[in-house]
């Protein structure tokens, strides 16, 4: 059983839904020699979340970013406001998506379903590059 970990910086995103499976991929090309494991993904930051949606239509993205602003609208009476109107409710979005990821490894492929891909879920309207922790576990073919 063989484990690797590394921390990469993505790049500054505007807010909304963000394709990274990319740079998932990239950071770890170890992904390709495992058979059978488990790719663990944390990220950093309480204003930013991580979620695995559709990766083929474009209206998936913005219709996220639309119905998570209506469960969270920056103009709800919250107390935290000091970092601007958009830092509750982005506290909100990224508590109710979640910070991290599992995903099975499956003969030296992310063992996603077809239409599957991982997302940055950006809920600030300028935040800075954000930090994601990668961690592989699995039997090495």
């Amino acid at each position: 059983m063989a484990w690797f970990q590394t921390e990469i910086q993505l790049p500054r995103a505007s807010r909304g839904f963000h394709l990274i499976t990319r740079h998932v991929l990239e950071a770890v090309p170890a992904i390709r020699e495992t058979k059978i494991g488990l790719l663990n993904l944390f990220l950093k930051h309480t204003s930013a979340s991580l979620t695995i949606n559709e990766n083929a239509d474009p209206d998936v993205p913005l219709d996220m970013e639309s119905s998570l602003n209506a469960i969270a609208p920056e103009d709800f009476p919250y107390r935290h406001t000091c970092e601007g109107p958009d830092d509750m409710p982005a506290h909100v979005k990224a508590s109710l998506m979640g910070s991290s990821l599992t995903i099975p490894i499956s003969s030296g492929r992310l063992a996603l379903g077809t239409w599957q891909g991982i997302y940055l879920c950006e809920h600030r309207d300028r935040a800075s590059s954000r930090r994601l922790v990668i961690t592989l576990q699995g039997e090495q073919e």
